[in-house]
């Protein structure tokens, strides 16, 4: 392996409901390498301040978690509307035609849906020649030791991996196409970028699923005339305690976004979505590209 080359770029991943829900999401954090100390310790010191050792949006349900959202929110708009980093989230629907399918294999879709993200951002979004180091978290479904051991083992001669995804039918060249040159997979626990990733990842599946209950949330607020703030919300006894919290923070980020003109839209397609996909800070739902565009099924 070619260890010996400069590492220029990081990438940090994480997915939401893969197996499970409508809707699932893959979420990639992405930055030149020299970036990542000072911005790891900057997020680190926003957590600490909260008291808050790991944020997990499954576990958002009160005040402090809301706050830690809000303020990651505030970190990664910022500096991704002046180009230090991207945020992008890829989403996909099990109703749409390519999922709706019988005996979907959700494990092998996921390693495919990486594949398009890779694409997308590693290849399209940095500059050419771009080396990178990919973070996944360690507690991932897709196995990425075994995938970082089969890239070690083989000649680096041989530019073309095979049986890395769905057993040789997919091939994913990690070297040639993206040049990724190590996975180094992390616990999200003592890595801050793991939690933010995770926390988008989640944003973007509740913004869809739940778009109808953030509708009524929003509609009891602006009934207070927007006179709502982080710390003092309409409650409504009708939504639970944890969706409320959600919403806010729902309701937080895309006003940044609309603050910075990043182009995220919500309302227009019932949930997180940007139309222009070179933005900083991208949502893409995926859509079937042609009538044989399938997801694959278990042998």
């Amino acid at each position: 392996m070619e260890s010996e080359l400069p590492i220029s770029h990081v990438a940090f991943s994480d997915e939401s409901h893969w197996n499970k829900g409508r809707y699932r999401s893959i979420s990639l954090i992405t930055m030149p390498y020299s970036f990542n100390v000072e911005y790891e310790q900057t997020v680190k010191k926003i957590l600490n301040e909260i008291h808050i050792s790991e944020f997990k949006w499954t576990n958002l349900s009160g005040v402090k978690g809301r706050e830690a959202a809000v303020k990651m929110c505030d970190f990664i708009v910022e500096n991704a509307s002046k180009g230090f980093l991207r945020l992008d989230v890829l989403i996909w629907d099990i109703e749409d035609s390519r999922h709706k399918i019988p005996g979907r294999d959700d494990i092998a879709n996921l390693q495919r849906m990486y594949y398009k993200l890779f694409k997308h951002v590693l290849s399209n979004r940095w500059p050419d020649g771009s080396t990178w180091i990919l973070c996944p978290d360690e507690h991932s479904a897709m196995d990425w030791n075994n995938v970082k051991d089969y890239l070690e083992k083989v000649d680096t001669k041989v530019e073309i991996y095979q049986n890395l995804f769905t057993g040789g039918k997919f091939e994913l060249s990690l070297k040639k196409e993206f040049k990724i040159y190590k996975i180094n997979p992390l616990s999200s626990a003592c890595n801050p970028w793991l939690q933010i990733a995770d926390l988008f990842a989640g944003l973007a599946v509740f913004s869809r699923e739940q778009y109808s209950t953030y509708s009524q949330w929003l509609k009891e607020q602006e009934k207070q005339k927007g006179q709502f703030s982080l710390f003092d919300f309409e409650e409504n006894n009708e939504i639970s305690r944890s969706s409320q919290e959600r919403c806010y923070v729902l309701y937080h980020f895309h006003k940044l976004c609309k603050d910075r003109k990043l182009g995220v839209s919500l309302r227009t397609c019932e949930g997180l979505l940007t139309f222009c996909n070179w933005k900083p800070i991208n949502f893409w739902l995926y859509r079937p590209q042609h009538p044989k565009d399938k997801a694959p099924k278990k042998k």
